[in-house]
C-alpha cells in the first residue's frame, strides 16, 4: 500500500512539472504557431539561474523567483531579436529555435562545463500520508504547480487579457482591426511561456542533477502530452501530461525506466494515429 502511495505521489509530481512545461510550449503556438524547439533549454536556464543565485547566497525563495522572472525575459529577448522575423515560416522557426537551443546549451557547457551541479532544497521535512513517508518538498512542487497552471486558466479565461489574447488565436486581422496590439501579445505570450519553462526547471532544481542535457528530458514528455492531449485548448496539454506522465511512472516503477519509454512512445503513437489533432483536438482517424 505504502509502495502503491509513493509511486502515486511520484507520478503526480512528475505529471505537474511536464503541464508547466507543455502549457507555455502550447500557448506560444496557439497564439504564434510557433513551434519552440528551445523550450527545453529554458528549462535548463531556470535550473541554473537558480543554482547560481543560491551559490551566491539568495535565499531560495527569491531565487525561484528571479529565475521565473529572468527566464521570461530571455524569452522576450529570443521572441525581439529572432522569432518575430520569422513569423509564418514554420520551417523557419523550427530551424532557427533549434539553433538557438544548441547555442544556450553550449553557452552553459563553455560557463559551467558538461558536469553536473547540485543546490539544497529549502525544505528537508517528511510529511506523513497514510503511514507513508514522502519530501515536503515534493509535495511544495506539486503546490506550485497547480497554483501557476489555475492562474493561467483563469488569466486566459476570466480576464480581459485572456479574452484579446483568444481572439488573435481565433483570428489574428481580425482582432488587429479591433484594436488589439498583436504585437504586444506575441512579446508578452512568448515571455509568459518561457517564465512557465524557467519556473519548472528552477522548482526541479533541488531534486534533479543540474546539467546541460536536463532540458530534453522535460521538452520530449512536453511535446507527447500536447500531441496526445491536442493543441487547441490549455486542457490538452493538462490531459496529455496526465496520461504521459502516470504511464512512464507506472510503467517504470513496475518494470523499468526503458521499458517505460518504449510504453509511452507506443501510447503516443496510438493516440495520434486514431485522433491525429489530439484528444481534445477537432476529427478523429479519417
Amino acid at each position: 500500500m505504502d509502495q502503491a502511495l509513493l509511486l502515486l505521489l511520484d507520478a503526480t509530481n512528475y505529471v505537474l512539472v511536464i503541464v508547466l512545461v507543455a502549457m507555455g510550449l502550447v500557448i506560444v503556438f496557439g497564439l504564434m504557431r510557433v513551434i519552440n524547439m528551445a523550450h527545453g533549454e529554458l528549462f535548463l536556464l531556470g535550473a541554473y539561474t537558480l543554482v547560481v543565485l543560491q551559490q551566491a547566497g539568495l535565499p531560495y525563495w527569491l531565487g525561484l523567483l528571479a529565475a521565473t522572472v529572468f527566464v521570461g525575459m530571455v524569452g522576450l529577448l529570443m521572441e525581439e531579436l529572432v522569432i518575430r522575423h520569422i513569423y509564418h515560416r514554420f520551417l523557419d522557426t523550427i530551424l532557427a529555435t533549434w539553433g538557438l537551443s544548441i547555442a544556450i546549451k553550449q553557452a552553459v557547457v563553455l560557463v559551467f562545463g558538461p558536469g553536473a551541479q547540485s543546490t539544497a532544497a529549502p525544505i528537508t521535512a517528511q510529511v506523513e500520508i497514510f503511514g507513508a513517508s514522502y519530501p515536503a518538498y515534493r509535495l511544495f512542487i506539486m503546490a506550485v504547480a497547480l497554483l501557476v497552471v489555475a492562474a493561467t486558466f483563469y488569466l486566459f479565461f476570466r480576464t480581459r487579457f485572456g479574452l484579446a489574447a483568444r481572439a488573435v488565436i481565433a483570428n489574428r486581422s481580425m482582432a488587429a482591426c479591433l484594436g488589439i496590439p498583436t504585437r504586444a501579445f506575441d512579446r508578452m505570450t512568448f515571455a509568459y511561456g518561457a517564465a512557465l519553462a524557467g519556473l519548472a526547471g528552477a522548482v526541479m532544481a533541488p531534486i534533479m542533477s543540474v546539467d546541460p542535457q536536463m532540458g530534453l528530458g522535460f521538452l520530449i514528455p512536453a511535446f507527447l502530452a500536447i500531441l496526445v492531449g491536442g493543441a487547441g485548448h490549455l486542457a490538452g496539454p493538462v490531459l496529455g501530461a496526465g496520461l504521459i506522465g502516470a504511464t512512464d511512472s507506472v510503467t517504470a516503477g513496475l518494470w523499468s525506466p526503458v521499458m517505460a519509454q518504449v510504453v509511452v512512445f507506443a501510447m503516443a503513437v496510438i493516440a495520434i494515429r486514431i485522433f491525429p489533432s489530439g484528444l481534445l483536438g477537432r476529427g478523429g482517424s479519417r
